[in-house]
């Protein structure tokens, strides 16, 4: 089963997060199909927080992919902004 989920990267006490297609059985920051956003909880107000292709999530979650739960949030905030 493919998955809509992220992948932390960064440094100690800087997380950034990509969000990215995997493979379920995966290791989380293992093998990924595509990169498809970010997500960088520590943004400054003249950095980007949230950035989504949301033509591919929408060709993904055609495909059957599923998002986790933080996943399907960050969709909601990216599609409203």
């Amino acid at each position: 089963m493919v998955t809509i989920r992220l992948a932390r990267g960064g440094a100690n006490k800087r997380p950034y997060y990509r969000i990215i297609v995997a493979d379920r059985r995966r290791a989380l920051n293992g093998n990924n199909i595509e990169r498809i956003g970010f997500y960088n909880p520590l943004a400054s107000a003249k950095e980007q927080k949230i950035h989504v292709d949301m033509a591919r999530v929408e060709f993904w979650l055609s495909k059957g992919a599923k998002p986790t739960e933080r996943v399907a949030q960050l969709l909601k905030q990216a599609s409203a902004s």
